[in-house]
């Protein structure tokens, strides 16, 4: 009977776990904000999700804000030249009925002048402002791996840091 209780406790405790991982915000969800661990004397750290569009209309990501960095920033991963570049974007639209991913080596939110380096484990508020739905606040979970959700072949680089 003891093991059934703990059983059934791991699984609801996982299942709430995620759950409260989600956000929503009008017609948008936001999946599983995270960040990867970073040494403490990094100067950054970058932020990851996916917005999922829900509605018949288009929307966009305007900006991006934390208390724990004096900026930040959207940024994308681009081929130019043969060198992958890094990029700031002013904008992210989100298509109705789509979702856009920001990953390792894709779209991702870059943190600049943090206060210190969040420990794994630990979580921070980012708020996020989107055109039509407004303000949403997530909480980024941070993690030494990138969560399984998230991690495809063609963005398995752990190399590459900021």
């Amino acid at each position: 009977m003891l093991k059934k209780t703990l059983l059934l406790a791991a699984l609801l405790g996982t299942s709430l776990l995620a759950n409260a991982h989600d956000y929503r915000v009008g017609e948008l969800q936001i999946e599983h904000p995270w960040s990867r661990a970073m040494p403490p004397v990094a100067p950054t750290a970058a932020a990851y999700f996916v917005v999922h569009n829900q509605g018949l209309e288009a929307d966009r990501l305007l900006s991006v804000q934390t208390p724990v960095a004096a900026k930040a920033e959207m940024h994308e991963h681009m081929h130019a030249d043969g060198l992958m570049k890094m990029q700031q974007v002013q904008n992210v639209a989100i298509p109705a009925g789509g979702a856009v991913k920001f990953e390792p080596m894709g779209y991702h939110v870059m943190l600049f002048g943090l206060q210190q380096q969040a420990k794994e484990g630990e979580r921070f508020p980012l708020t996020l402002t989107f055109e039509k739905a407004g303000k949403v606040e997530v909480q980024v979970v941070v993690l030494t791996e990138a969560p399984a959700a998230t991690t495809e072949p063609a963005t398995q680089d752990a190399a590459h840091q900021h």
